[in-house]
């Protein structure tokens, strides 16, 4: 049976409407690495999927609406497929942007190959109009892992339909919410709400029977990847130019996130202040359990030049500015390794504001509860304060405050070896240590480029499922 059949026969069981119609101008075209490069039609999801369903890779399926995969069903999505997000009112509390809510019980399963990714894109990718950050809402996994905040909370960014149940969290750690393997997500973080925009992937509550392997982040309007609690434990994510921060994980989360490139944009910086890492217990640095205790291992944060970083006044917002490369706050707890840290203002920096007394971030981390190993911070400023770990550059010498006595934190043989080109993200290899004199090697240990695709038809530094321009 055709997928077409499929989706007509399947149409009565759920409320979700699938609309073709002509393709439209300039069909998307992914990259020549792939083996399918133009999708002839287009086809409109809208409202709820209430059973399982399979979209293949001959055409491009538009999210026309915020869709919400409910009742324990699977959404189920080919490689080379093309998901594309409808592109929200621009007012605030307009007419929403599309986006994909995968709500707790249900699953999402999306695996690609390196050269035949699964994309998530904006609905003018392919069209006249060219695509911009935050044009759609982006990929929302709510889980039932455990997580510190109520089991009441709504995910931020969205308005569940009636009937719907848009909370996150629970007893079960090994939750399995699916499988994105080979994925890129593109031109997300819709804001719905001032100051509450969806993030390119929200995992809120996951589990760690959920796979999340190969998933790249290109220009969200906010962050790119967020964690809300849970247990998944993440692997190969390429954050690339978000507004906001990277890597931001929340409300418990103790998963993992190993092997990661971050790349911040050079163009923008968030009001908020964008940062590589940012961490918080809560929003209020509380002692609500359990407490964010993530592990970092194999990470390479990227941030901009000096000059770039001192700027205070950043488009979009005309206030925007850079932060940190690790921002850890708000009672979080924390386990790095192998990890560099290079290009902000500060590299590592440990906040003590929240809470106002009692245990901190800081204070655990003197206490062996959160740790380091072999770590490269750097910063272009001191802010100030007790830095642990915190190191500065002056006229391109490295140096290194004193550590927690027991941690194995590193420095290199001078900084021309490890300064990426921060003003072109062109070339994977910019950002893999070649040299013998590296004892920290970040997101590429060995330097081994996991990025890299062998299919005879790619022969470029990255394939198709990196972009980085």
């Amino acid at each position: 049976m055709t997928l077409a059949g499929v989706i007509l026969a399947s149409s009565c069981k759920k409320d979700n409407n699938v609309n073709n119609h002509a393709a439209v101008a300039g069909a998307l075209v992914l990259s020549v690495c792939d083996s399918t490069t133009t999708k002839a039609t287009d086809s409109t999801i809208t409202g709820n999927i209430t059973a399982d369903l399979h979209l293949g890779n001959t055409k491009r399926y538009i999210l026309g609406a915020q869709v919400w995969v409910t009742g324990n069903h699977t959404l189920t999505i080919d490689a080379g497929a093309v998901i594309a997000g409808k592109v929200g009112d621009t007012t605030i509390g307009g007419v929403p942007g599309g986006a994909l809510i995968i709500t707790k019980g249900s699953k999402l399963v999306a695996v690609g190959t390196p050269a035949n990714p699964i994309v998530f894109t904006s609905a003018n990718s392919g069209t006249a109009t060219a695509p911009r950050s935050g044009d759609w809402g982006g990929i929302i996994l709510l889980g039932q892992a455990p997580t510190n905040a109520p089991l009441t909370t709504v995910v931020e960014g969205v308005t569940p339909p009636a009937g719907v149940d848009g909370t996150f969290g629970g007893s079960l750690p090994h939750d399995n919410s699916g499988i994105l393997k080979y994925v890129r997500i593109e031109y997300a973080g819709y804001a719905q709400v001032v100051d509450k925009e969806i993030n390119a992937l929200t995992l809120a509550g996951v589990g760690d029977g959920t796979t999340i392997d190969y998933v790249e982040a290109f220009k969200s309007n906010d962050d790119s990847f967020e964690w809300f609690g849970g247990t998944v434990n993440c692997s190969h994510l390429i954050s690339v130019d978000a507004l906001d921060d990277m890597f931001d994980t929340d409300n418990g989360f103790v998963g993992s996130i190993t092997y990661a490139l971050g790349l911040a944009d050079q163009n923008r910086a968030d009001k908020s202040q964008s940062n590589g890492f940012e961490s918080d217990n809560d929003a209020t640095g509380s002692a609500s359990t359990p407490f964010t205790h993530p592990k970092y291992k194999f990470v390479t944060i990227a941030g901009t030049t000096a000059a770039r970083a001192a700027v205070t006044n950043s488009a979009p917002s005309g206030a925007g500015s850079y932060g940190r490369a690790a921002h850890i706050r708000r009672n979080a707890e924390f386990t790095i390794d192998s990890s560099i840290f290079l290009g902000y203002n500060e590299g590592w920096d440990m906040d003590t504001t929240l809470p106002a007394s009692g245990a901190n971030t800081i204070s655990k981390y003197v206490a062996g509860t959160s740790t380091t190993n072999k770590l490269f911070a750097t910063g272009y400023t001191s802010a100030g304060g007790v830095q642990y770990g915190y190191t500065k550059e002056f006229s391109g010498v490295f140096s290194l405050y004193t550590m927690k006595a027991g941690d194995n934190d590193v420095t290199v043989s001078g900084p021309t070896t490890i300064l990426p080109l921060f003003t072109t993200h062109t070339n994977i290899s910019n950002f893999i240590p070649t040299s013998a004199t590296y004892r920290v090697a970040g997101a590429f240990p060995n330097g081994t480029n996991w990025t890299k695709n062998n299919a005879p038809a790619c022969t470029s530094d990255h394939p198709a499922w990196v972009r980085l321009q």
